[in-house]
């Protein structure tokens, strides 16, 4: 089996359920009516169907990752769910999962975490035979009610970052400790999206309309002046 584009998938992963409602994604435009959304979100019911016949499955994948690695890499767990969709033995999964990381390079102990994650999430994945209504629906245009305008931006297109938001994106957020900063502006400095400006007495205001949670500024800070938090919000 070759890697490459997949035009017409029957699975589609969605791994922040926020993309849903993201007019300029639309991770479900080529989904036909019958294929699975396999989402990872920690709120029920597991299953539902959309207006288009798509079949919603949501599992959460963060939280055991959270637990299990320490870290939200939820890749493992959205390789394990939709193998097994697919109708993958889990010894099979368990043998591709160990081959790829141990190509990678990754750590014994990092290594079996995942697998142990590959383990949970696959026992936790129902099983659900697919059908899929091969005729294609034509793609439609999403348009703003308020302006008219179809919601569309050309990502090569130059100075439209700040209409695109991306704070949606995160699973932990910085906070700042007013106490303990001291304007010293290497959080200013190192945020690779230009999330943060300025105040009048040069402290930090992190816009997180855009922050996408990288928290580089929690580890480049010198004196630990912030932290971060778990995101509680949810899509909705």
């Amino acid at each position: 089996m070759e890697r490459g584009y997949i035009f017409n998938p029957h699975i589609v992963v969605v791994m922040d359920e926020t993309l849903l409602a993201d007019a300029q994604a639309r991770p479900l435009e080529d989904l036909p009516r019958g294929g699975v959304a396999l989402i990872n979100s920690a709120r029920g019911p597991i299953f539902s169907e959309d207006q288009a016949g798509h079949v919603f499955m949501r599992i959460n994948f963060t939280d055991p990752a959270l637990r299990i690695i320490g870290k939200p890499i939820v890749s493992v767990s959205a390789a394990a769910a939709a193998a097994k969709l697919c109708g993958l033995r889990k010894q099979h999964v368990e043998e591709a999962v160990r081959e790829e990381l141990s190509e990678l390079g990754v750590r014994d102990e990092l290594l079996e975490k995942n697998l142990m994650l590959m383990s949970e999430t696959y026992d936790n994945t129902p099983r659900y035979s697919i059908k899929v209504d091969e005729e294609r629906v034509g793609a439609v245009e999403l348009v703003d009610p308020a302006s008219g305008r179809v919601v569309y931006s050309d990502v090569f297109a130059a100075g439209n970052a700040v209409h695109r938001a991306t704070g949606n994106w995160r699973v932990f957020r910085p906070v700042v400790d007013y106490g303990k900063c001291t304007g010293c502006k290497v959080c200013f400095i190192y945020c690779p999206d230009s999330a943060i400006s300025l105040d009048a007495e040069n402290k930090p205001v992190i816009d997180y309309e855009h922050c996408k949670g990288c928290l580089i500024c929690v580890v480049e800070c010198p004196i630990r002046a912030i932290s971060s938090v778990r995101e509680v919000e949810i899509f909705a």
